[in-house]
């Protein structure tokens, strides 16, 4: 990881309100120090911090995402109701999960149309629509 990566990452947790621990700083730096937007899985980012040396437990991995979400520096996306995805795009926007390689990848939101949504139930909001449009090759 470049000076440059780990400046990212850091200022990523920064900007989260979080402490730049030297596992965090890790993970920030693999997930936006090359200042892209990605999707990942907890196991997927365990096998790349893996890659780079660094020491990392995948139940610290899973904590961090979490701790990332709850910052707000990440959303978290259920397909499935069983497969956690991890979205450094924040902004409201659709998914694409490609069922063959079990890839998650944005949609273009401005060809998203959703014209009415059920009323909450009674004593509830609604706090965000999650659209997941499942893809398989044909």
């Amino acid at each position: 990881m470049t000076p440059k990566e780990r400046k990212r990452g850091a200022d990523w947790l920064e900007r989260g309100g979080l402490r730049p621990t030297r596992q965090r700083l890790a993970l920030a730096t693999l997930l936006v120090g090359d200042g892209n937007n990605r999707h990942v899985t907890a196991e997927k980012l365990f096998e790349a911090s893996g890659d780079t040396g660094e020491r990392v437990s995948l139940a610290t991995v899973y904590n961090t995402l979490k701790a990332f979400c709850e910052a707000g520096l990440m959303r978290e996306i259920l397909v499935d109701g069983t497969k956690s995805y991890f979205d450094t795009r924040v902004d409201d926007h659709p998914h694409f999960f490609w069922e063959e390689s079990h890839r998650l990848t944005d949609a273009p939101a401005e060809q998203l149309e959703i014209a009415r949504l059920p009323d909450a139930p009674e004593g509830a909001e609604i706090s965000k629509v999650d659209v997941v449009i499942r893809l398989r090759r044909n």
